[in-house]
């Protein structure tokens, strides 16, 4: 049985002018309307699962995201909604640094812009060692973002050798761990 028809039931029953039993016509009447008011409920859930961005999960991340010249990188749902919240947070006067840092996650990942100096950037990815998947999206989007009169620089993190010395590696330990070059100089 479906739940409303439950729910009729129960409105019903304590007339006690109706056989309300399963196999009774007004009992089987019950149920098919029911089961439409089921089907309606689980639309509308649906539609307000997706229409709100804190909850939405599927078409309704894709409908916003068709909303901007680039889509955010896919890094998951979580993401694709801060994407998405940062990207709608860009105006005609986010030209802080305070602004900017809000709008660049819009990239899909955590991005955060630093001031080096009179008209230059830089761009760290602090979640992330080395170049992030899908970089050349995920720059096309920031260079969008960021005003254009501002020297844009994209820094990447790897392991340091002073880290190294820091962390007391040694070779030996290196070679025993398997690394390769690329995996070690990401084992930040």
């Amino acid at each position: 049985m479906a739940a409303y028809g439950n729910y009729l039931r129960g409105l019903l029953s304590p007339l006690g002018i109706y056989d309300l039993s399963a196999g009774s016509l007004s009992g089987s009447e019950l149920d098919a309307m029911g089961a439409g008011l089921d089907s309606a409920a689980e639309a509308l859930e649906t539609v307000e699962r997706e229409s709100i961005l804190a909850t939405a999960e599927d078409e309704g991340l894709t409908l916003r995201e068709e909303l901007f010249a680039r889509r955010p990188v896919n890094y998951g749902t979580e993401l694709r909604r801060a994407a998405i919240a940062a990207l709608l947070r860009i105006s005609g006067d986010s030209f802080t640094l305070q602004d900017i840092n809000s709008a660049i996650s819009g990239c899909g990942i955590k991005a955060e812009a630093l001031e080096m100096g009179e008209g230059h950037i830089r761009i760290i990815f602090p979640d992330v060692a080395g170049i992030p998947e899908e970089f050349d999206q995920i720059e096309d989007i920031i260079l969008d973002i960021i005003p254009c009169h501002l020297e844009t620089e994209f820094y990447f993190r790897y392991l340091t050798w002073a880290e190294c010395e820091a962390a007391g590696y040694t070779w030996a330990m290196i070679h025993a761990a398997e690394y390769t070059w690329y995996e070690f100089e990401l084992a930040v």
